[in-house]
């Protein structure tokens, strides 16, 4: 690695050293708002019932729009729980968290839950974009003088830019970064765990003890599949675990990696959920079977977010009596002062 500049030998410093028993939230300065939440999502996993908190992911960037929330307010008339957004902009190769904002504040203020996460951009693609390319040497996000230090530093200004408006506006945020990276899909994904690891906990850093944005719980959340927990920063790093999903079979011989996640000290939760897999969902999925896979194979579960279109909670079926069950927690089920602007 070449020399590093000042702030980059703190930031790792701050980063690599192993920490004293950190207290929960991870972030020590964590505002009183996320540590409610993240009491309450902690707790919920010991209740009979209102213990499995409901989310429908809604777009992407400028794209972003409420209608898979409406869709599913109107098929079941519950409005869920958590809304997801993701400030990738697609047709520019970039980001965009305007949009993704509006609609965030927007529904927290109505008491509603926000998680948000990011397809980043390749910083080591000067063309932008990038998100599948391959062969990315992740140390060279962290090598002061390199072009891909300089694109991957704008790029955690743009997102602290985002977050930190969110954050004056009293939005709490279930940040979501790098999803996936057990797989080797994303630029990011499955490269060395400890390169990984220190890119984690260099975003960590700057976010929390430079950029000041104490709205923030931090996701862990790998594909389901082999080495979920290879990845995993730290306790001192991490807020909420959770896997991503996609297949009808709600069951341990389906959905891999459950063990692994819960046997750590945090909250855990299906952080994407599709039925049938990936691609071309035919949005003819019971939803109950989703609910029963939970409560009999996956009981630490404590939220889960549906994704989009023919995935989400709008497009299929059951999902009246799925948000009817006395287990889930709708957006009127939440504590009236989680709502932003509430304290």
């Amino acid at each position: 690695m070449r020399s590093a500049s000042f702030l980059t030998i703190a930031l790792l410093a701050l980063a690599q050293t192993p920490p004293t028993r950190a207290p929960e939230p991870a972030n020590p300065k964590t505002n009183s708002q996320a540590r409610a939440i993240l009491n309450y999502l902690e707790g919920l996993h010991g209740r009979a019932e209102r213990r499995l908190v409901s989310g429908q992911f809604t777009g992407f960037g400028s794209g972003a729009r409420l209608t898979d929330c409406e869709n599913a307010y109107k098929t079941t008339g519950h409005w869920p729980a958590i809304i997801g957004l993701d400030y990738a902009e697609f047709p520019t190769g970039g980001l965009e968290y305007r949009n993704v904002n509006r609609l965030a504040i927007y529904y927290a203020r109505k008491g509603g839950l926000v998680t948000i996460s990011a397809h980043l951009y390749n910083p080591a693609n000067p063309r932008g974009g990038g998100i599948r390319d391959k062969g990315v040497d992740l140390d060279t996000l962290l090598t002061t003088g390199h072009a891909t230090n300089r694109r991957w530093m704008r790029e955690l200004n743009i997102l602290a830019g985002g977050l930190a408006q969110l954050r004056d506006a009293g939005v709490v945020v279930l940040w979501r970064p790098f999803h996936e990276m057990n797989g080797d899909w994303f630029w990011w994904g499955a490269k060395s765990p400890d390169a990984f690891i220190r890119v984690w906990r260099h975003m960590f850093v700057y976010f929390t003890k430079i950029k000041r944005l104490d709205n923030l719980l931090w996701v862990y959340a790998p594909n389901h599949g082999p080495k979920v927990a290879a990845y995993y920063p730290g306790h001192a790093y991490v807020d909420v675990v959770g896997l991503d999903a996609y297949t009808d079979f709600v069951d341990p011989q389906h959905i891999k990696g459950y063990d692994e996640l819960a046997k750590l000290p945090k909250p855990f939760g299906f952080t994407e959920f599709g039925p049938h897999g990936p691609q071309n969902p035919p949005g003819d999925y019971d939803y109950l079977r989703f609910l029963d896979g939970v409560r009999k194979k996956f009981p630490k579960t404590s939220f889960f977010l549906a994704w989009n279109r023919n995935w989400g909670l709008g497009r299929n079926r059951k999902t009246k009596e799925f948000l009817d069950n006395p287990w889930v927690v709708n957006r009127e089920d939440l504590p009236p002062e989680f709502a932003a602007g509430t304290r």
